[in-house]
């Protein structure tokens, strides 16, 4: 548990003498220093008795500091004494940070942030790499102790991360992926910025931006569809049909302007030139034809859209039936079948020889059980209960149809479930990205939910 949060020292005028000998202190602590960095503290001192005055100077100013000086500079950083400004120390390596860092105020929280990180499954490397890109930085400019940076501290870096990117012309990549993974770190040691998923459905575009170059009175009619929708489907469901319905809407906008009302529409002035655009779509970027089942996708949601209008005696729905199935083109190849018994044992026995044994038993539970991807990464630490003379059950939650059900277990797929326990990584709820309820989720890597990639990829 770690201990009230208590900001680190700003930066006082007076303090040249008391500064410079606390260094050449520190310098004898670690056993390193001659009198090139004395004569570099004073320098500096002589020019900036109140320190933090050297932070406002501009970033190339600050950047031409010398090999004499850096050393001062890093020890009022690491002291709390001076806040450079995050632009400064994106463009610095601050070499030796973890070593250095460790005989100042900032020490202990580094030694909490390494060990965090170890405990939601990252590596040695990756761990250092960490700490020195980010929890050092965040550290030393935001003069706050680990567990009280917030939201507004990350924000703050990304936004100079973006900046520097601006500045010299490249990504920086590196830094926005150490930046993703601390935020998971800091906030299971306690921070109060929650990770931020990788997809989330709270917060997500309205379906008017999901329908964006549809014209008005047309967009308003799909919006009332899909919104009606949303009673009996999930809203990745609802969202994809918004999609699809967007093909048809900016279609119309773009060939005939002049409609305001479905009720309008006619087959073979509207409907059929569709059909003709939709046979004849390309991905937007490999520039090849679309899928088949786009292409059905794209014509089924139309119709399904227009039969509901009817049933539901909407003003706006056509005055006659516009598509029929035989407009929709067929599959290629039949749905996927069953796997044969032989292709099943060669499956289990690479599951069970996977190194990645929590992506790999995930994978054995999915089939053991036979829920969908959706709900094996839904699943909730407590998700098998024992019913007294009925064995062990598996609660599956609401998934892409919205029901929630119990699947029996056999001891097998129980003890497959305790092997998940052990390899998931610990650490405080997660926000569950559909209600936004604080959820401990059975699947859990480096702090994270598991993705539906990883899961893929480990099938694969």
């Amino acid at each position: 548990m770690f201990a009230q949060p208590v900001a680190l020292p700003a930066p006082r005028a007076g303090q040249a003498v008391d500064l410079y000998e606390s260094f050449v202190d520190w310098l004898a602590r670690r056993g390193v220093g001659n009198t090139t960095f004395y004569g570099g503290a004073r320098r500096i001192l002589a020019r900036f008795p109140e320190l933090q005055d050297w932070a406002r100077q501009p970033l190339s100013l600050r950047l031409a500091a010398t090999s004499a000086e850096r050393p001062f500079l890093n020890f009022c950083m690491f002291h709390g004494h001076l806040r450079p400004g995050y632009d400064f120390l994106l463009e610095r390596r601050l070499t030796g940070v973890l070593r250095d860092g460790a005989l100042s105020p900032i020490g202990p929280d580094l030694d909490r942030f390494l060990v965090g990180a170890q405990r939601v499954g990252y590596s040695l490397r990756a761990r250092a790499g960490m700490a020195s890109e980010v929890a050092a930085r965040l550290l030393i400019e935001s003069g706050k102790r680990l567990e009280a940076i917030d939201a507004e501290d990350l924000a703050a870096f990304e936004a100079a991360i973006g900046e520097r990117e601006t500045r010299n012309g490249r990504d920086y990549k590196h830094y926005r992926h150490a930046l993703f993974a601390s935020r998971s770190v800091l906030y299971h040691l306690g921070a109060p910025a929650e990770p931020v998923p990788k997809r989330s459905t709270l917060g997500r575009w309205n379906w008017e931006r999901y329908l964006d170059g549809v014209n008005d009175s047309l967009r308003a009619s799909m919006v009332s569809y899909l919104e009606r929708l949303r009673a009996t489907l999930s809203h990745s469901t609802v969202s994809g049909t918004a999609s699809e319905l967007a093909h048809f809407g900016r279609f119309l906008a773009r060939s005939f302007p002049e409609i305001t009302s479905f009720s309008e529409l006619d087959r073979r002035s509207h409907i059929e030139p569709y059909l003709s655009v939709v046979a004849s779509a390309v991905n937007h970027r490999t520039g090849e034809p679309i899928e088949i089942s786009t292409r059905r996708s794209r014509i089924q949601a139309v119709g399904r859209m227009f039969e509901a209008m009817g049933e539901w005696g909407w003003e706006e729905a056509p005055r006659r039936r516009l598509i029929f199935a035989r407009d929709s083109p067929r599959l290629p190849r039949p749905l996927p079948r069953y796997l044969p018994p032989d292709e099943d044992r060669r499956l289990v026995e690479a599951l069970e020889s996977s190194p990645n044994r929590l992506l790999a038993d995930a994978l054995l539970l999915m089939r053991a059980s036979g829920i969908r991807i959706g709900e094996l990464r839904d699943l909730e630490l407590d998700c098998v209960h024992e019913v007294p003379g009925q064995g062990a059950w598996l609660k599956v939650p609401l998934g892409k149809l919205l029901t929630e059900r119990m699947v029996p277990l056999e001891d097998d797929t129980v003890a497959i479930v305790d092997r998940i326990v052990t390899y998931r990584s610990p650490g405080r709820p997660l926000r569950h990205p559909r209600t936004g309820k604080l959820v401990e989720f059975l699947l859990t890597c480096q702090g994270r939910r598991t993705s539906a990639e990883a899961l893929r990829a480990e099938l694969a």
